[in-house]
């Protein structure tokens, strides 16, 4: 039996049927669906992903990208996208193992490791397949769960040995940017916080610019090289996912939904909405509340 075959058992043992499932192990989440998705939009908080079956496809802006076994995706940003599960099925559901970005973890590792020069500023995503040693120290962590009186003992090690086969490889350059606080990285991740708190107001992208310490030009061509689209479609993706959440879970309705996320024009946002979600605002709502909701 492979590697991964290894890590995939010892997963599935310990998954739920659906969705992402809590662990005593800190930052990890195991996450299994058993059918495909529809497209849905979202935002990804910073987050290394073992894909360890199945496969799913992500849009960054105009960037479609296809995950399937044996490849890690890092996220080093609070990107947005359109994610879906393409392969899944109740025998072989999609799995994943995902371990939450800690920066002063990665920066305590950094300590003592050689500098090296950095690209200007690197994608927010990056994806590569696993090696054999990395996907060892991913073996160690999850077999933990089997032995749960040693995670107090072990489960920081073996994070921390995932955390430096990253850095000491391919996606390095992105972990750095990420766990350095005066990294031009950091710089737009600052200014992405600030819209996703003020996603509502009117944004001027000159105090966009401000907050991350750069001229516009520069924001907006570091913003897009993060994030994989602008500052503006940025704001308008998540007022559109929050809209959505507040349709379905609160039960607004499309016109008081798009004036609370900031909309001035309830046709605008239907239409907007409908663009981004494939239905119009009650009819999604309908759809989802029948599909038993937002997963």
């Amino acid at each position: 039996m492979d590697i991964i075959s290894d890590i995939r058992a010892a997963a599935l043992t310990h998954a739920g049927a659906e969705g992402a499932s809590e662990l005593p192990l800190p930052r990890v989440q195991i996450y299994s669906l058993e059918q495909p998705t529809d497209l849905l939009p979202l935002v990804y908080e910073p987050v290394v992903c073992l894909i360890l079956q199945g496969a799913k496809q992500t849009l960054f802006g105009n960037q479609l990208r296809r995950y399937a076994a044996g490849e890690c995706m890092v996220v080093a940003a609070e990107v947005v996208a359109v994610a879906q599960i393409i392969e899944a099925t109740p025998n072989r559901p999609y799995l994943a193992i995902n371990l939450h970005l800690d920066a002063e973890i990665i920066a305590n590792l950094l300590l003592n490791m050689v500098e090296v020069a950095e690209p200007s500023v690197p994608s927010g995503v990056t994806s590569a397949l696993a090696s054999d040693p990395l996907l060892e120290a991913w073996r160690r962590l999850i077999e933990l769960l089997d032995r749960p009186s040693e995670i107090p003992l072990l489960a920081a090690r073996f994070e921390e040995e995932i955390l430096l086969r990253l850095l000491m490889g391919p996606q390095g350059a992105v972990l750095r940017q990420f766990a350095a606080p005066g990294s031009r990285l950091a710089d737009i991740r600052r200014a992405m916080a600030w819209i996703r708190t003020h996603y509502a107001e009117h944004l001027a992208i000159e105090d966009m610019a401000e907050i991350a310490r750069m001229s516009v030009s520069v924001f907006h061509r570091r913003f897009k090289a993060v994030s994989g689209q602008s500052p503006l479609q940025y704001q308008k993706q998540i007022r559109l996912t929050e809209a959505r959440v507040r349709i379905v879970g609160q039960g607004l309705s499309a016109a008081s939904a798009g004036f609370t996320v900031g909309y001035e024009s309830a046709s605008q946002f239907s239409r907007e909405y409908r663009r981004m979600f494939g239905r119009p605002p009650q009819r999604d709502a309908d759809y989802l509340r029948s599909a038993g909701g937002i997963r």
